[in-house]
């Protein structure tokens, strides 16, 4: 799974609109869209706050794997 994919499944999953994802982030909605849609990449910082936010690994929240494991504690 790419890994625009799973930033919507794991946003939908957790109920959360674009916009409150997009708040979190510090940035625009459409920017936030244009992540989930693949028209921009989302920077290596943005996918380390989202995975720490979803406590999931970046493995998994880059699509590198599917088995979905915590994120690491400090």
């Amino acid at each position: 799974m790419k890994y625009n994919e799973r930033i919507r499944e794991i946003r939908e999953d957790c109920s959360l609109t674009q916009q409150k994802v997009a708040d979190l982030l510090h940035i625009g909605q459409r920017t936030y869209a244009d992540y989930e849609s693949g028209k921009t990449r989302i920077p290596v910082d943005n996918l380390l706050i989202l995975a720490k936010y979803y406590n999931v690994s970046l493995d998994y929240i880059t699509g590198a794997s599917n088995i979905k494991t915590e994120y690491p504690k400090e």
